[in-house]
């Protein structure tokens, strides 16, 4: 439970530092296609910083492995989805893109098991 919520606090201080940095230090250093894909890694980090926050909370209620498996998998698209997108915003080696989709549906995984764990025990 503790670790799901350090690490969505963590998640979410991290989104706004780089927020922050795409729109005040790369403005003007890269082509704006590239500060839209970091805005989108920045947007998804946030929505699943929240939702790390949630599944912290739910563990809390919930002891099953199904909520762990979301958080972690949450985590990971974080890392696949997100850090893909960042270092491709700065390199723009195209190539990155391919690991994108890998985080995505390790989002959609988290979403549903979490949805099967509040389904089955709340």
């Amino acid at each position: 439970m503790k670790l799901f919520i350090i690490l969505g606090a963590l998640n979410g201080f991290i989104a706004v530092a780089l927020g922050a940095f795409g729109a005040h230090g790369l403005e003007g250093k890269i082509p704006d296609k590239y500060l839209a894909t970091w805005q989108t890694a920045v947007d998804y980090q946030m929505f699943h910083a929240a939702g790390l926050l949630v599944i912290g909370l739910l563990a809390g209620k919930i002891s099953s492995p199904l909520i762990n498996w979301s958080g972690w998998l949450m985590l990971i698209g974080i890392i696949l989805f997100s850090g893909s997108l960042f270092v491709l915003s700065v390199t723009q080696i195209k190539v990155l893109g391919a690991i994108t989709p890998i985080g995505g549906v390790s989002f959609l995984v988290a979403w549903v098991l979490m949805i099967i764990a509040a389904y089955k025990y709340l």
